[in-house]
């Protein structure tokens, strides 16, 4: 791999990310938050034919794509020239779902020389594994409830929803949309106790069925679990080898104190 690039939007990521790689160059996006924002070289969206004339004058030959992309507002009058000729890409897209939108990011700077790379390739240590396991064992109703949200998921990957899922007692509590995990589990809290049927319920976690890793590979993280407890789940289960884990130290702390499971392991 040669010079390495962090495109840095929002949450923990980028920051584990230039940890890890401390020779890596910052870039982030006018309008979207990062935390490395004091490090990097900021460029409007509307003018990407500047970044890409930046990444290349300083060598970059590889990129990751990191953290929480909001999508800014768009500025037609200003866009340069080689957002003039990718805008029509983009625009047809967007209304097919998010990997068809990011399939075509990566597309786009892929044909500029750039090679994309995943987040999960780069930090490897963080990957969700077998060995990822906290707290109490689930009971046999919260392996149904696995179960079930897995089956859920899988159903909903070919229209392009959903990275996680909340099941309690066999029932649907929420499906993770365009929102993320912290709008679908402060919505979970809110959810009556009569409707989980006397269950706390889980919150399972996992990538689309096709999905390309390498933007918004899914993450779970300490406030993840916090969220989960504040719901009053029972517990998280996560896709072995296919969901970042930010500060496993972190995370596994959190499960226990609040008496929650994590488990790592095979969906469907």
């Amino acid at each position: 791999m040669g010079r390495l690039a962090i495109l840095a939007c929002g949450g923990a990521l980028p920051v584990m990310l230039a940890k890890a790689h401390p020779d890596a160059l910052h870039f982030t996006l006018t309008g979207v938050p990062s935390e490395l924002a004091v490090t990097a070289q900021d460029f409007a969206l509307e003018e990407i034919g500047s970044l890409f004339s930046a990444m290349k004058a300083e060598g970059v030959t590889d990129m990751v794509f990191a953290g929480a992309l909001t999508r800014p507002a768009l500025d037609p009058t200003r866009f340069d020239a080689a957002m003039m000729r990718i805008a029509p890409r983009l625009m047809q897209a967007i209304p097919q779902g998010d990997d068809a939108l990011l399939r075509t990011v990566i597309d786009i700077f892929e044909e500029e020389g750039f090679t994309v790379q995943g987040a999960h390739a780069l930090l490897p240590d963080s990957v969700a594994d077998m060995a990822l396991l906290a707290g109490p064992d689930p009971s046999a109703a919260e392996r149904a409830d696995i179960a079930r949200a897995a089956e859920i998921m899988t159903a909903l990957s070919p229209v392009d929803i959903g990275q996680g899922c909340v099941v309690a007692g066999g029932q649907c509590l929420g499906i993770e949309t365009v929102q993320g995990t912290d709008a679908l589990l402060g919505f979970v809290a809110e959810t009556p106790e009569k409707l989980r049927r006397g269950h706390k319920g889980v919150y399972v976690k996992a990538p689309k069925a096709g999905q390309d890793l390498r933007i918004d590979m899914p993450a779970i993280g300490p406030a993840t679990v916090e969220l989960a407890a504040r719901a009053g789940l029972a517990g998280i289960m996560v896709q072995a080898g296919g969901v970042l884990v930010l500060d496993r130290a972190g995370v596994v702390s959190a499960a226990e104190a609040h008496g929650l499971f994590i488990r790592s392991g095979a969906l469907g």
